[in-house]
């Protein structure tokens, strides 16, 4: 039995994991994909003007990167991470099929991965680009500005060769609006 964790990362666990681990690689999760969803009322946004963050909502699929934990890790892993995504509750702890691309191949593997909650008072639900525009300028939490976090998601995004169209779109519009154009 293998006791290594495995654990999603679809936003800024990709740049920014926080914890050890013995294998990074590309990932895919099929029945979710990322979108700005959340609004973020700590990281990078305040309950009086919230920012916004990515989620992990139900439909579709989502490239990221998965990450292997050796087995004397698990436990502070899994204790880091429930205090960094569980502070407002707006994510559901879950364990769900994995397909991680590695030197020897694809492999299907079970990952800890967290869903936005659909029922949660700081769920967005799907926005345009522009009904997200505001909440993402006005967005400065303690993890810094919301553009920040979306520009650094997507260069990590375009790094493993892949885009995200959405998040694109939403980026020009705050940089459009940010220089004054």
């Amino acid at each position: 039995m293998d006791d290594h964790l495995w654990v999603f990362g679809y936003g800024s666990l990709m740049w920014r994991p926080g914890f050890e681990f013995e294998e990074r690689c590309e990932a895919l999760m099929h029945g979710v994909h990322r979108r700005l969803c959340i609004y973020s009322h700590v990281h990078r946004g305040t309950p009086e003007k919230p920012g916004m963050v990515l989620g992990l909502d139900k439909g579709g699929k989502c490239r990221g990167i998965g990450y292997r934990v050796a087995t004397s890790g698990r436990q502070a892993t899994l204790d880091y991470l429930r205090e960094r995504e569980q502070v407002t509750m707006v994510y559901k702890e879950v364990w769900r099929d994995m397909v991680v691309r590695r030197a020897a191949g694809e492999e299907r593997v079970r990952a800890l991965v967290y869903v936005v909650d659909q029922t949660h008072e700081q769920y967005a639900g799907k926005r345009t680009a522009q009904e997200l525009l505001p909440f993402v300028l006005q967005g400065h939490g303690k993890g810094g500005p919301c553009v920040e976090y979306i520009a650094s998601t997507l260069e990590h995004i375009r790094e493993q060769g892949f885009t995200d169209p959405h998040m694109e779109e939403v980026l020009a519009l705050a940089e459009r609006a940010g220089s004054g154009g």
